[in-house]
């Protein structure tokens, strides 16, 4: 339950933090994933973060509608790929230092120490 609590509010901080771009954090890091695969299927998308197929399909079109995700067909023509609009790019670009700006924020308020002793314990999860 206390996991589930802290996880929430780190969640509502980033949040706040990205509120002036009208993205969550879920959708800011979806956003950095699919930067950093490059075209990526909708498969593997799902893969890496951990999502089933439908799920991240969904993530996906309510980004694509926002202009900040786009659809194509790969090499393969049954599979989806999904890459980063110039909008998505410039989402990024003006999210990256709100979202620096909340990451300090919660290691002043924790300390690297707390910040390291958290991580380790995830890792183990």
């Amino acid at each position: 339950m206390n996991l589930r609590n802290a996880a929430r509010k780190v969640s509502a901080l980033y949040d706040a933090a990205l509120e002036p771009l009208g993205i969550t954090i879920a959708q800011f890091s979806l956003l950095r994933r699919v930067e950093r695969l490059g075209p990526v299927s909708l498969t593997e998308l799902g893969r890496v973060t951990d999502h089933d197929r439908s799920t991240i399909g969904r993530n996906v079109r309510l980004l694509e509608k926002m202009g900040l995700l786009a659809q194509g067909k790969g090499k393969d023509q049954r599979e989806t790929m999904v890459t980063l609009t110039a909008e998505g790019r410039r989402v990024l670009a003006e999210g990256a230092p709100l979202w620096d700006a909340c990451q300090a924020r919660i290691e002043d308020r924790l300390g690297l120490e707390r910040i390291a002793a958290i991580a380790d314990i995830l890792t183990a999860l």
